[in-house]
């Protein structure tokens, strides 16, 4: 969480609150990092951070989603950001997905 934390400091993004959720927890049994953060000007971002050797590509988006959705409905709360934080390469027609569903991709973390 230091990573994280550090990571988006160094972006002007201060959290005042950050809860990990692990994928269990919303009935998922994918190797991904969850989290609910709250900024200090009020906006709620969701974070998700993949961390694969494999490329990511729009299947993976479309579980992202779904995975998404299922995260909204376990903490009864609609997210203002969503975020993907990667370091495995990303095939372009992912990320265009992504960005057309208002996802901000990162390729900068770790």
């Amino acid at each position: 969480m230091k990573k994280l934390t550090t990571y988006y400091t160094n972006k002007n993004i201060l959290f005042k609150d950050i809860k990990q959720i692990s994928p269990k927890e919303i009935g998922s049994r994918k190797k991904i990092d969850i989290y609910a953060a709250t900024s200090i000007d009020a906006n709620f971002y969701a974070i998700f951070i993949v961390d694969s050797k494999s490329r990511f590509i729009r299947k993976n988006a479309n579980d992202l989603m779904e995975l998404c959705e299922k995260l909204v409905n376990h903490l009864d709360h609609n997210f203002k950001r969503k975020e993907l934080l990667i370091s495995s390469p990303l095939c372009s027609k992912a990320k265009e997905y992504l960005k057309q569903n208002d996802w901000s991709v990162r390729v900068d973390f770790m």
